[in-house]
């Protein structure tokens, strides 16, 4: 089919031509725009990188969404152009009676374009910037005659799976710097910790508007089943058999932890003791968002009443940190720790996406903390699947069942990790535990009122047993 004049216009990195308001549109709607409660007040292409001029054209947009108070997020946005005549409808984000605009992703022709890119190493220049792809050293990257799909469901990001063994990650929003995903798997592959899935390749942006890691490309794990899906399972079924398997995680969680801490000659891995400063950074960080939380309780919302008017005992408890410090070191920690972020298979459990949570500053996912941080986000994990069994399945946890998985999980990370990270006697690791599940819970109380109401209870719950039995 000859390429239509918008196709042509696109593949000659002409930005004019864009269809600007459709973009926005299409973009605003979907679920890995990371800003929907606020009013985007520009929408603008920044820069398009054409990745192929063939039928179909592909194309790499960056854009920007601004927003009040000079604030504003960026999106790598992949785009492929085909004839109408095509009869395309998959992800479409315009059409004419000339051509159809649509998410590249969803196009195995257009995703076997990035991973021959990849394959390649290719270097794309643009007048103002330029589009890298890298292979890892020794890394079998993709070949010739790949096929490519869209993986599982829309997340933050957009995952492509690759000739059924690799895993292309595409991020959506985009921020400067270095993706922690990239940093952390590099570093615990160097340092031969195995329960990762270890990066084949990544690209990249780089130029006057940001260097930024635009994806990154991993071994697809077949047949590893995700780590909330096997829980939800084994709690219909009655399987005490995933239990059995915690007392692992906690071990491979150690292990992590060990090695991460495991290099004082780097920089951006070398473990670090608590200043003042760090502290009083951390305290009033808690402050902003426990007032925001509590201040925008909505009083219609019955779940919450175990916790309204309360938040300043949070801000009591949450404050506590100050005075007996975060205890042993800092380290650089995966950031977004549950379940979900783990796969299983055979017997051996797998850890993912490094990258911390997405809608956090990338400076903020960079710094070092506690080790415990991610420990509590796994034992909140725990909590969110004994209660989420019933709203998902229509099932019951068995009595007891929560604390369990907890004694499980933590028996085999202390027997793992190393001890000189965490603070000294388990009653001060308790006690930091719980400080950091109250702070995640207050997290988690935000993203629900705020996603999913029904499922408001959950941290309340936690907030509400937290405040009760605070280690003295």
């Amino acid at each position: 089919m000859p390429p239509t004049d918008l196709a042509r216009a696109i593949a000659a990195g002409d930005v004019d031509a864009l269809p600007t308001d459709a973009l926005a549109t299409w973009a605003t709607s979907q679920r890995w725009f990371s800003s929907k409660l606020r009013d985007v007040r520009e929408f603008n292409v920044l820069d398009v990188v054409v990745l192929s001029t063939q039928d179909p054209v592909v194309a790499i947009v960056i854009a920007e969404a601004r927003f009040g108070a000079g604030t504003h997020d960026v999106y790598q946005m992949p785009i492929a152009v085909r004839p109408a005549s095509s009869g395309w409808d998959a992800g479409v984000i315009c059409a004419s009676a000339d051509h159809v605009v649509y998410d590249a992703l969803l196009d195995e022709v257009a995703d076997a374009v990035l991973a021959r890119h990849l394959a390649d190493s290719t270097e794309i220049d643009r007048p103002g910037g330029r589009v890298s792809f890298h292979g890892e050293p020794g890394a079998q990257t993709p070949g010739a005659g790949t096929e490519a799909r869209t993986m599982g469901a829309e997340q933050s990001n957009t995952s492509v799976v690759i000739d059924d063994r690799l895993v292309l990650k595409v991020f959506r929003r985009i921020q400067p710097g270095v993706n922690p995903e990239l940093e952390m798997l590099r570093f615990l592959a160097a340092h031969d910790f195995p329960n990762i899935a270890a990066m084949v390749g990544w690209y990249g942006y780089s130029g006057e508007l940001m260097d930024a890691t635009l994806g990154v490309l991993q071994p697809y794990i077949e047949g590893a089943r995700d780590g909330w899906e096997l829980a939800l399972d084994a709690l219909v079924a009655g399987d005490e058999r995933f239990l059995d398997g915690l007392g692992a995680l906690g071990s491979v969680t150690g292990r992590m932890h060990a090695v991460l801490a495991s290099d004082a000659g780097d920089p951006n891995f070398a473990p670090e003791e608590p200043t003042d400063e760090m502290l009083s950074l951390l305290s009033a960080t808690l402050d902003e968002r426990i007032e925001r939380v509590f201040d925008e309780l909505p009083g219609e919302v019955s779940a919450i009443g175990p916790i309204a008017g309360r938040g300043e005992e949070v801000r009591d408890h949450l404050q506590s940190l100050s005075h007996v410090g975060v205890g042993g070191r800092l380290i650089r920690i995966h950031g977004d720790y549950h379940l979900g972020q783990t796969v299983r298979r055979e017997d051996a459990w797998v850890v993912l996406d490094f990258e911390g949570e997405p809608g956090t500053p990338l400076v903020e996912r960079r710094r070092k903390r506690s080790p415990l941080r991610d420990v509590a986000g796994m034992l909140r994990s725990f909590a969110y699947a004994a209660s989420g069994v019933e709203l998902l399945r229509g099932a019951t946890a068995p009595a007891g069942w929560e604390q369990e998985a907890r004694e499980r999980f933590l028996d085999g990370y202390l027997a793992e990790v190393d001890h000189a990270i965490l603070p000294a006697g388990t009653n001060a690791i308790a006690k930091l535990l719980a400080i950091f599940e109250l702070e995640r819970a207050i997290y988690e109380l935000r993203y629900e009122l705020n996603n999913r109401p029904g499922w408001v209870g959950i941290p309340v719950a936690c907030i509400t047993r937290l405040l009760e039995a605070m280690p003295a």
